[in-house]
């Protein structure tokens, strides 16, 4: 790693054309804080110190976020966006999920023992809850 590599990610986009069903979704489900929503164009959450930005694509492929000289940009398909939790969060947002008819995509432990679950969102995206220790890398 060189001394000037990032220290975190502070944001993670993601791509929905239904941002009424997004933020249901994100804002409602999930409960995360809106910070701001742009009408067509964008929803964004604050989640711990990071933010989840969910983006119409259609609405910034050609066009930018008004006076200031964001570039162009959207993605077609599905993303992923993953959040940390606890296995005792993992298990709550399961019963969550299954009380409002969301499908459970995958619920496992990875080879070091950390559980995942995953659903997908109202567009699509592939959400994952995760106990952190996934990431924890062996000496």
């Amino acid at each position: 790693m060189t001394s000037h590599a990032p220290r975190r990610l502070l944001e993670t986009a993601l791509y929905a054309a239904d941002l009424d069903a997004a933020e249901a979704f994100y804002g409602g489900l999930l409960g995360l804080e809106k910070v701001s929503r742009a009408g067509d164009r964008h929803v964004f959450y604050r989640c711990g110190q990071g933010m989840l930005l969910v983006f119409n694509p259609a609405e910034t492929r050609t066009t930018s976020s008004g006076a200031l000289p964001v570039p162009a940009h959207c993605a077609s398909g599905q993303g992923h966006a993953c959040f940390a939790a606890s296995a005792a969060e993992i298990a709550g947002w399961r019963r969550v999920f299954q009380a409002h008819g969301i499908d459970i995509d995958a619920d496992f432990r990875w080879p070091n023992g950390a559980r995942s679950l995953y659903v997908r969102d109202p567009a699509g995206n592939s959400i994952e809850f995760a106990e952190p220790r996934l990431w924890d890398m062996p000496d």
